[in-house]
């Protein structure tokens, strides 16, 4: 089997713009007719500089190679320009690459893809969301007023969710780490009262930051919000320095979870060797793809570190997190995007199957989903902004 053609989408994602601004999504065509279907999570450059990477990195690897030979596609990409470190552009392109190399794997010997990595270790995976704004809520209070979150909270809990996750701790620039003010301090802890009031012992509350702080100025965040026990600190320093961030893990009794910005087993290693998280959370559009993340799922194991694959990008990407939840043993919980409704659906011909706080694995082969064409043709993205974007002023 080869692989002989590639079709690209960015697909412009319409309000409110749940999970980015757009998705990349992949299509490999084998010469037995089979396809498979990626997402690449890359945040780098205008989403066209990455279709033009994407095409690059195709023919020069890509085409003509056999499906079934991922570890060494891997490799070839990975090494060829003489790089052999986590280039987190290049790794996005590879990643979807890789899962749509499983997903036509999978399809040829008509299994899903987690019955070829070790097999199904569990029927239902647990799921959290973030607290996104309602139909009523247009000045998306939800973020910042704990009330009105906390109103939110409660309202997914009755859902079905167990698991909630939020970030009220303030702005993020390209000149964090900081240290955070009082009224951060005091927002942040406002947030994670009220919602544990909300919801009582009913779910665990996810406190998310995206490295805005130094290790001291989170070691100080931390302590405000030990008292009501959250699941996770997520990347409270930025990500180039593990040994900051366990600096964080050793004065805290909250667990530390990371790695939405890491890519391959390299970085994942570093974070691990440091004792900087007890959490992991890997991208699989981003990391590497499904195979590199199911090694980093090994070597967190000896370490009893656990695995969450982020989510925050396309349906695709998230159909790869439940390829790799199902077979690994020590994963916690997936991010969900909501309860894969809305957009995410429309874009599968069958939806993701969520069910009372969980996600159903499917059992059909390769990826378990399919791309709806039709509806990623009719929403081409055709601005040139990022999928996410910080501000480039000091705070």
């Amino acid at each position: 089997m080869k692989i002989v053609d590639l079709k690209t989408w960015v697909v412009g994602n319409p309000p409110p713009y749940f999970g980015g601004r757009y998705f990349i999504f992949v299509k490999l065509i084998s010469d037995h007719g089979i396809e498979g279907i990626g997402e690449v999570f890359a945040t780098t450059f205008s989403p066209s500089v990455i279709v033009k990477m994407i095409e690059d990195v195709f023919q020069r690897c890509v085409l003509g190679a056999n499906p079934f030979q991922i570890e060494k596609l891997w490799r070839t990409v990975y090494g060829s320009g003489y790089n052999l470190r986590p280039d987190v552009s290049l790794i996005g392109v590879l990643s979807g690459l890789e899962i749509a190399c499983w997903d036509i794997v999978g399809k040829e010997v008509n299994q899903p893809i987690y019955n070829l990595l070790g097999g199904q270790v569990r029927e239902k995976l647990r799921t959290y969301t973030y607290l996104y704004p309602d139909a009523n809520d247009a000045q998306e209070q939800v973020y910042c007023n704990p009330q009105v979150a906390a109103e939110r909270a409660a309202e997914y809990v009755a859902m079905g969710f167990t698991a909630l996750k939020f970030d009220p701790a303030g702005p993020y620039t390209v000149y964090d780490g900081r240290q955070p003010g009082l009224e951060d301090l005091d927002r942040s802890e406002q947030f994670v009262k009220q919602i544990r009031e909300a919801v009582g012992a009913r779910a665990d509350l996810l406190f998310g930051t995206h490295g805005q702080f130094t290790a001291a100025g989170a070691i100080r965040l931390a302590r405000r919000l030990e008292k009501w026990q959250p699941l996770w600190f997520e990347e409270p320093t930025p990500p180039e320095n593990p040994r900051e961030m366990a600096r964080v893990a050793r004065q805290t009794t909250i667990p530390i979870a990371t790695g939405e910005r890491l890519t391959t087993k390299y970085e994942f290693a570093r974070v691990l060797e440091q004792q900087a998280a007890a959490i992991l959370q890997p991208a699989l559009g981003r990391v590497g793809g499904i195979l590199e993340a199911k090694k980093i799922a090994a070597i967190a194991e000896p370490y009893y570190a656990q695995i969450a694959p982020h989510l925050y990008c396309g349906p695709i990407a998230g159909a790869a997190n439940i390829q790799l939840g199902a077979c690994i043993p020590n994963f916690l919980i997936l991010e969900s995007i909501e309860q894969w409704g809305g957009f995410h659906a429309d874009l599968l011909k069958q939806p993701v199957q969520w069910q009372d706080g969980y996600v159903i694995p499917p059992t059909a082969p390769g990826l378990g989903v399919e791309l709806n064409e039709q509806v990623a043709d009719a929403h081409p993205y055709t601005d040139s902004n990022l999928h996410q974007e910080m501000s480039a002023c000091p705070r």
